[in-house]
């Protein structure tokens, strides 16, 4: 029987560069999933009727929805880790 995410397993030896690509391109489809996300959610909160232009108001109320959530993920992506930081100190 197999140990599927048991530590005791052997871990194949994976080049680096290969890893740290696969990081990147990790990296790049959660930042494009949650642009996709900020931009559901915003639409639905601030645009009541499309047309073929923005007007002021909805053009503010995007740009403020989007740079909240901008600086929510910043925010928590720093104490996240801060928090690593703190625990590979001790």
């Amino acid at each position: 029987m197999s140990n599927f995410g048991s530590s005791d397993t052997a871990k194949p030896n994976v080049d680096p560069e290969l890893q740290d690509f696969l990081m990147a391109e990790n990296e790049r489809a959660r930042l494009s999933a949650q642009i996709h996300e900020f931009t559901d959610i915003c639409w639905d909160k601030c645009v009541e009727k499309p047309s073929n232009k923005l007007d002021s108001r909805t053009e503010t109320c995007l740009a403020n929805c989007v740079n909240r959530f901008v600086d929510t993920s910043l925010l928590i992506t720093q104490r996240f880790a801060q928090s690593l930081q703190k625990s590979q100190g001790m």
